[in-house]
């Protein structure tokens, strides 16, 4: 520990910046603050002041860290408020920008009108989804409508500081409900609403599928919202609206068949909805295309654009114009030894824990880290499709419920809840949190009031959502949403 800190007071001392963020932080987590409370906050009250130099989500930490830095020199009133600015409940370890509460529903970042290219104006943050507003001179066009109207309106507040123009045009990507919720904030008289051809089909599809997880969305918002488009895109068409020109793509995408690619030809621009999704369609609905994904990577690879748009900001931020060559010379390759391993008769969890990292992307650098996050949804959603309901491995062949085996369960644990909880905190310990919630929700079928065995589920709950803040986000939500958490940008 010694040699660390004293590494960290190094490279402190060479330059201001992520040095003392990782002392403060670091320090912060020793018994009082390792005889150095003064250091920490002179280290993270300097990340404050030059706050817009870091991730926001490193803000969560540094008022962790300040709050105990204060408690340890007995300033009280600034250690609660420290904790006040957190944003989420003690006892969390946090980095992300994802949020999430009952009332908004899940984010990926903190709000934002981001202007991308000469009159397109990118709003992130605001909802689950993006969504944009494209000028023109006869008014504005946009692209995509979120989730909730509050959250259109909200964005559109902003705009109204650039342009008081009308809103003539609202073009859908595709017909999840967080890409369409908030149309009725920008579709008013007048305005004409487009679609790709399979938009119905994709709606009545969701109309008859299972609910999305609690968190995801705004509490009480609809998940099968009506939408009746004005015009339906069949095949390739330009729109010409004020000047400006939108090429409409039909594709069958990687997420929905109804997916419309945007090309702005005269920026360089593609806004493609989400295409490429992680989960290879919702990982709650039965859609998505592995043969859908290469076709529409290919068609956007051909259009040679400078910029890609995405439906979320960790798409954007990540699946780039760079990325897609490799990206997509990575996922055939997955594809092939995926086919080639249900033919075997292997499981799901025998393919997942292949790890399969393919040799083309040593050229690729700027594929790898859009491939390792959607490999596992990739071999997910091709496994399932492949595959019956009676597996390789048995599962499936003679269901057993949740009942059956918590008292399958109850049984081996001679009645004890504490054997679970023994069970639980082992693999905790371990690194399991997934398994341990597995354990301990089958425990409280048995013992629905044990104390000890709720409490458990809280922390293991807290490790998921600590697991999955960074790369996984309906994970984080779905997580964040079991344990009733609120996570909010910190202040």
């Amino acid at each position: 520990d010694e040699k660390a800190i004293a590494r960290l007071d190094a490279a402190a001392e060479r330059g201001l910046g992520l040095p003392q963020y990782f002392r403060g932080t670091v320090l912060a987590g020793f018994s009082d603050c390792a005889g150095r409370a003064d250091t920490v906050i002179a280290d993270l009250e300097f990340v404050l002041a030059v706050r817009d130099q870091f991730p926001a989500g490193f803000l969560h930490s540094v008022h962790a860290a300040l709050a105990r830095a204060y408690a340890c020199q007995g300033r009280t009133e600034e250690a609660r408020a420290a904790r006040e600015r957190l944003g989420h409940a003690p006892g969390l370890s946090l980095v992300t920008e994802y949020s999430v509460s009952a009332e908004d529903g899940l984010r990926m970042t903190a709000p934002r009108l981001v202007e991308t290219a000469p009159g397109v104006h990118v709003a992130q943050g605001y909802d689950i989804a993006d969504f944009a507003f494209v000028l023109t001179d006869d008014g504005i066009v946009a692209i995509d409508a979120a989730s909730h109207p509050r959250h259109v309106e909200a964005a559109l507040r902003e705009l109204r500081a650039v342009t008081r123009a009308p809103i003539t045009h609202v073009i859908l990507t595709h017909a999840h409900f967080d890409h369409i919720g908030g149309l009725e904030a920008l579709a008013g008289p007048g305005t004409q609403v487009v679609a790709q051809a399979a938009f119905p089909d994709e709606l009545a599809l969701q109309a008859v599928s299972p609910p999305p997880f609690p968190a995801l969305l705004p509490d009480g918002q609809d998940r099968r919202p009506h939408v009746v488009p004005d015009q339906l895109v069949q095949q390739p068409e330009t729109l010409t609206v004020g000047g400006r020109r939108f090429t409409l793509l039909p594709v069958a995408g990687g997420e929905t068949r109804d997916g419309l690619l945007v090309q702005l030809p005269d920026d360089g621009v593609v806004f493609v909805g989400d295409m490429c999704m992680p989960y290879l369609g919702a990982p709650f609905f039965a859609e998505g295309s592995a043969e859908g994904l290469f076709d529409a990577l290919q068609t956007v690879q051909e259009l040679r654009p400078r910029l890609l748009i995405h439906g979320h900001p960790p798409l954007t931020e990540n699946f780039t114009v760079e990325a897609l060559p490799g990206l997509l010379a990575a996922l055939r390759d997955l594809h092939a030894v995926v086919a080639d391993d249900i033919v075997a008769g292997r499981s799901l969890t025998d393919v997942l824990d292949r790890d399969h990292l393919p040799e083309v992307l040593r050229g690729h650098p700027a594929a790898i880290l859009p491939y390792l996050v959607m490999r596992e949804g990739f071999v997910q959603r091709v496994h399932d499709q492949r595959t019956g309901y009676w597996k390789a491995d048995g599962d499936g062949v003679d269901p057993v419920g949740r009942a059956q085996w918590a008292a399958a369960l109850d049984l081996l644990a001679g009645g004890r809840a504490e054997a679970f909880a023994a069970a639980g905190e082992e693999l905790l310990t371990r690194g399991e949190p997934a398994v341990a919630l597995r354990i301990v929700d089958g425990a409280l079928l048995s013992h629905p009031a044990d104390t000890p065995l709720a409490e458990l589920r809280g922390r293991i709950l807290h490790a998921l959502v600590e697991r999955h803040q960074l790369f996984s986000p309906f994970r984080f939500a779905y997580y964040a949403g079991l344990a009733g958490l609120t996570v909010s940008p910190a202040g």
